[in-house]
């Protein structure tokens, strides 16, 4: 990394959240426009019907680091709680076929805990989210042009909680390989243990909780909202403790809470001069531009917002070429890079890393 590109971070509050919007051109974005649905339904485009996986197999038997059975077996496993855990993303509080235990008997949710203090519950609730294993927790008044224009969330639900989860530094280090792939799954099947028992958290206290993790609303300007850091060039949250090496997932809420002030350190004006995942992007899918636009670069965007759009049709096509997801905007930019370690691994180092404590590990590729 070239140390005049290492960002100095010295974030401060600030009474609006650090982003310009044209409302002439703000419209609730559709759903079915993300990128992944689009494969199902847009016909119109490269990417119809093609899964990211279909070239798995050949990548496997070509032999190259980082893209074995074994990295691909990682991979895949990483996102078993994220795709087999029912409440991970309800909106009401799932049924049990017994109490957790035989003994217990109380709802919880049948009473609530009143109170007239939303600090001191914004207190239990970030209190209770960094237990469960967020690594960051903001609260934030829902503004509903980030909801999904296709869905009705009732007008109770005023108040959101938007959670960011680390995801792990030396799997992301070897992107586009697939050990990167893993950190990425491993980061949405926390998101899902994490949302469960906030929300859980919240019913008990006898308020409702909608739990999200991409779906619903758009996470990114949430976390703006609720003060957790800033939009990148690479189209990401950029957080002063992890730069964009985070998940986002979100609770929205009828539970009464202080709210966070937004965040800003500088990100929008050291991305003008850095470029580093724009220049590293093997999809070519991140502006090179000097200055963020309004201009969309693909359907998928969500339009109205001053920024730097990323054109996520190219970044998907890559990923059908390389087989997996890729990490690599997130691996080079200078604010996950900001503290003294390797920031890149080959596969190889990545699995030997063990070798120090068990001196019988091995790798076969």
């Amino acid at each position: 990394m070239n140390p005049s590109k290492t960002p100095k971070i010295k974030a401060k509050k600030v009474e609006k959240p650090p982003y310009i919007i044209d409302r002439s051109r703000l419209h609730r974005f559709d759903s079915r426009n993300i990128i992944f649905r689009r494969v199902m339904w847009d016909s119109s485009w490269k990417g119809y019907k093609r899964m990211y996986d279909e070239k798995v197999l050949s990548i496997i038997a070509e032999g190259k680091p980082g893209y074995s059975r074994v990295d691909f077996a990682l991979a895949y496993a990483s996102w078993i709680v994220h795709d087999a855990f029912e409440g991970g993303f309800s909106w009401k509080k799932i049924r049990l076929n017994k109490a957790p235990v035989d003994t217990i008997g109380i709802d919880w949710a049948k009473t609530k805990y009143e109170s007239d203090d939303p600090r001191r519950m914004s207190i239990f609730i970030k209190r209770a989210a960094r237990l469960f294993g967020a690594s960051m927790v903001g609260a934030c008044k829902l503004n509903r042009d980030w909801i999904y224009a296709d869905v009705d969330v009732p007008k109770r639900f005023k108040n959101v909680i938007v959670m960011a989860v680390e995801m792990n530094a030396d799997g992301i280090a070897t992107s586009p390989a697939v050990p990167a792939a893993a950190a990425t799954g491993i980061g949405y099947s926390k998101m899902a243990f994490i949302l469960s028992g906030v929300g859980e958290f919240i019913r008990n206290l006898g308020y409702e909780a909608v739990q999200c993790g991409n779906d619903t609303a758009l996470s990114i300007p949430l976390a703006i909202d609720a003060g957790l850091g800033e939009l990148g060039r690479n189209g990401l949250l950029i957080t002063p403790q992890y730069g964009p090496r985070v998940r986002l997932c979100k609770i929205l809420t009828d539970l009464p809470l202080e709210f966070d002030k937004p965040t800003e350190f500088g990100v929008k004006e050291f991305c003008k001069k850095c470029r580093m995942c724009a220049e590293h992007c093997e999809a070519g899918a991140i502006s090179m531009d000097d200055e963020p636009n309004f201009e969309v670069a693909c359907r998928s965007n969500n339009q109205g917002a001053l920024k730097w759009y990323v054109n996520v049709e190219r970044c998907y096509l890559y990923w059908c070429e390389n087989g997996i997801d890729c990490s690599t905007c997130i691996k080079v930019c200078p604010y996950n890079n900001a503290s003294p370690r390797k920031v890149a691994l080959s596969p190889k180092e990545f699995w030997d890393q063990v070798k120090s404590n068990q001196d019988n590990s091995h790798y076969d590729s």
